[in-house]
C-alpha cells in the first residue's frame, strides 16, 4: 500500500495501526512524507508487535523522534516478519545510538535499515559498529549523507572483520578520508561477505583509492569511489 505524500499525521497513523493489528495480508506500507511524529510511530510500533505479515515499512521524511525510535526498536525484536525499515530524514540526530542501534544486537528479522541523512555522530558510529559485530540478520545498511569521518570508517572497518551477513554498505557523501579508506581496504581482505561498498562523494585521495582498487581486484566486493 502506497500512501506517500499525504497528510496522514499521527491520528491517521494511529488508525492504520489499529487495522494492522488484525490485518493478515498487507506486506508493504509506504508512509513517507506524512508528518507522522512520535504518537503515530509509537502506535505503529505497538501494531508491529502482533502483526505477522508486514515486511516493509517506509517512514522516510516524517517527524519520528526518540519515543518513536524506541517503539520500533522494541517492535522488531518481537516481530518475525519485518525485514525492511526506512527511516531516512527524520528528527533523530544524536539520538539513534541508545535505542535503535542497541536493539540490533538482538535476534531480529530485519535485513535492510536505511539511516540516510541522520548526521550520525561519533558515539553513534561506535554503537553501530558494536551492534553489527553480533548482528546476524542485517544485509543492507544505508548510511549515505551522514557525518561519518575517518574515525567512524575505522570503527566500521573493525566490524567488517567479523560481521558475516552484511552485503551492501552505502557510505556515499560522508567525510571519509585516506585513513578511513585505508582501514576499510584492510578490513575487506578479511571479509568474504560484502559485495557492494559505496564510497562516492567522500574525501579519499590517490593512495587510498589505489589501495581500494587493489582490494577490489582480489575480493568479490564492488567498491564505488
Amino acid at each position: 500500500m502506497n500512501l506517500e505524500r499525504n497528510s496522514i499525521g499521527d491520528n491517521g497513523a494511529q488508525a492504520l495501526s489499529e487495522a494492522l493489528k488484525t490485518n493478515s495480508t498487507l506486506a508493504t506500507l509506504n508512509l513517507a512524507v506524512n508528518s507522522i511524529g512520535d504518537k503515530g510511530s509509537q502506535a505503529l510500533g505497538e501494531a508491529l508487535k502482533t502483526n505477522s505479515t508486514l515486511a516493509t515499512l517506509n517512514l522516510n521524511s516524517n517527524k519520528v523522534w526518540i519515543k518513536g525510535l524506541l517503539a520500533f526498536s522494541e517492535a522488531y525484536k518481537a516481530n518475525s516478519a519485518l525485514t525492511t525499515l526506512e527511516l531516512r530524514s527524520n528528527n533523530t540526530t544524536g539520538k539513534i545510538a541508545p535505542v535503535l542501534l542497541e536493539s540490533l544486537k538482538s535476534k531480529t528479522a530485519l535485513t535492510t535499515l536505511n539511516l540516510e541523512h541522520k548526521s550520525i555522530e561519533e558515539d553513534e558510529g561506535r554503537a553501530l559498529g558494536e551492534a553489527l559485530k553480533t548482528n546476524s540478520s542485517l544485509i543492507t545498511l544505508d548510511l549515505q549523507r551522514n557525518s561519518v569521518d575517518d574515525n567512524g570508517a575505522q570503527v566500521l572497518a573493525e566490524t567488517l572483520k567479523t560481521n558475516s551477513t552484511l552485503t551492501i554498505l552505502n557510505l556515499y557523501n560522508n567525510s571519509i578520508g585516506d585513513n578511513g579508506a585505508q582501514a576499510l581496504s584492510e578490513a575487506l581482505k578479511n571479509n568474504s561477505t560484502l559485495t557492494t561498498l559505496d564510497l562516492q562523494g567522500n574525501k579519499i585521495g590517490h593512495n587510498a583509492a589505489q589501495a581500494l582498487h587493489q582490494v577490489s581486484l582480489t575480493t568479490r566486493c564492488d567498491i564505488r569511489r
